[in-house]
């Protein structure tokens, strides 16, 4: 079932969803199910699974040269989507990146995902290759989401890569997209990366699922301006709970968001971890909670593929 149908099927009960991470190379989908076992029993109507593109690593060799070897440290998205639908009976949302990928390589991974009865994807360009400054698009594939976005609205029509292809199948994906309340940290602007996301929505983007954030009330900003601007698809609030006072950096560093003074002092003044957990778990209850308040569609929480704080806030709001 696709996303904006398992929403309008709430008639506005706030449902519950989360965000996987495919296990690193050379271990089992068992990780994946233990997290999915601990969660299941609130229901998700779906789950969505993170992509990766390859990243380098550097082989020496005997004469003392260095080779740069290109792999993928997490694959397997496709396959996890399929195993999730196959072994819980929930639908599977794979995300869809431009970096390490030709067109070539997306179009077929579309062709089997469609054949699969995966109804959903979620659209994003994805980041650089680590130890680039910037995003550097791969030979022969998407410079921008938007880009990546067009080849699956092309799809939908029946329009593939090659002219040859006469008599081709229409593809029926419900396509989402990212969305940024805090802004897109490479946009001069708010306003700027404003136009890209209703650009995205007027191809046929047909839901947005947000960054992380600490504060409710750019979510609500955020969704005002959307409506305000003609933006009328669902928008899902992205939530992660801190963890750890390392993440007082590396959160803001790593996704270029706020977090709100009251927060930030009160975790500075936990004496361990434990108690970093419980105060970051207890700020997203509170934060959980004015979201369904205020009708947010879904909370869809970004678990890093550890599912015990996100199970401790969800059994209090379901």
């Amino acid at each position: 079932m696709k996303i904006i149908d398992h929403i309008r099927n709430a008639q506005g009960k706030t449902l519950f969803s989360f965000e996987l991470l495919p296990p690193a190379k050379g271990q089992g989908i068992q990780s994946i199910f233990k997290t999915m076992d601990a969660l299941m029993e609130f229901q998700p109507p779906f789950i969505d699974v993170t992509y990766h593109r390859e990243d380098y690593m550097y082989k020496k060799h005997e004469s003392g040269l260095l080779e740069r070897v290109a792999y993928r440290k997490r694959p397997g998205t496709v396959a996890i989507c399929a195993a999730i639908m196959s072994k819980y009976k929930v639908d599977a949302v794979p995300h869809l990146i431009c970096g390490g990928f030709t067109k070539e390589e997306t179009e077929n991974a579309l062709i089997d995902l469609n054949f699969l009865g995966i109804d959903n994807v979620l659209v994003l360009r994805g980041d650089a290759i680590k130890g680039d400054a910037d995003f550097i698009p791969t030979e022969g594939g998407h410079a921008f989401a938007t880009d990546l976005l067009q080849q699956v609205v092309d799809m939908n029509q029946g329009q593939y890569l090659h002219e040859d292809i006469l008599s081709s199948e229409k593809t029926d994906f419900c396509i989402g997209v990212a969305g940024y309340p805090e802004k897109h940290f490479e946009s001069p602007n708010f306003n700027t990366d404003f136009k890209f996301l209703k650009k995205k929505v007027e191809m046929g983007a047909e839901f947005i699922v947000t960054q992380m954030f600490f504060n409710v009330e750019k979510y609500k900003e955020f969704v005002q301006k959307c409506r305000d601007n003609d933006i009328h698809v669902p928008i899902i609030p992205g939530l992660k709970p801190i963890t750890s006072k390392k993440q007082l950096v590396t959160l803001p560093k790593v996704f270029h968001l706020d977090i709100p003074e009251e927060l930030s002092d009160a975790i500075t003044g936990c004496k361990n971890n434990a108690d970093v957990r419980q105060v970051g778990e207890e700020w997203l209850v509170a934060q959980c909670k004015e979201l369904m308040k205020i009708g947010a569609p879904v909370l869809h929480f970004y678990t890093m593929s550890n599912p015990g704080p996100t199970k401790n806030i969800v059994e209090k709001l379901f």
